[in-house]
């Protein structure tokens, strides 16, 4: 049996200081509860098809902002509260999409959107196409696993408790996405 992984937490043992300055408005424990989690909040809402990515993150830490009165716990625990918050809110973003279609960007709002390295762009509108697709396969749950296993960097027992199912549950799922991809990379003859 394989020994449970540790989770890199990056405030360690500063945590209840910073949480309890949060809580009392400080400016600078917000930017760094903030700046700790919201890269993995942000590639977890995009890599699961947010049709406004960035409004979603915001969004969550507003969310987290305004409800850090009622948590109470570890680091862990706040990573993986963060994270339920963020996986509530994808999840109605997805509803009110559903309800109402949206309409097509023009060519001249992406042209606004654009800037900076061209290349770098390009490369990286690659990578997360190839993601896409490689994901596009698996049930909305095993991507959901998957991404909160991987980007959000959770625990088995975390992501039960994001996804509201048992650890054997989000085992079985994870192990089902990990022979998805491996089968359909094969079938791709990808070398590394």
């Amino acid at each position: 049996m394989r020994a449970p992984r540790r989770i890199k937490l990056s405030i360690g043992d500063d945590f209840d200081v910073v949480l309890e300055a949060a809580r009392s408005g400080a400016p600078w424990a917000f930017e760094r509860l903030y700046h700790d989690l919201a890269p993995a909040v942000y590639g977890y809402i995009r890599l699961q098809g947010s049709a406004e990515p960035e409004d979603l993150c915001s969004e969550v830490f507003m969310g987290v902002f305004a409800g850090l009165s009622s948590f109470d716990g570890s680091e862990q625990q706040f990573r993986s509260w963060v994270f339920t918050i963020a996986h509530r809110r994808l999840t109605d973003e997805r509803r009110r999409f559903s309800r109402r279609p949206t309409v097509p960007t023009s060519d001249a709002d992406v042209l606004d959107r654009l800037g900076g390295d061209a290349e770098k762009e390009a490369l990286d509108a690659l990578g997360s196409r190839h993601v896409h697709e490689l994901c596009s396969e698996l049930t909305a749950e095993q991507r959901d696993v998957l991404f909160l296993r991987v980007v959000a960097d959770l625990s088995v027992e975390q992501v039960a408790g994001v996804v509201g199912r048992s650890n054997g549950a989000v085992k079985a799922l994870q192990r089902r996405a990990l022979t998805a991809l491996r089968e359909k990379i094969a079938r791709e003859g990808v070398t590394l």
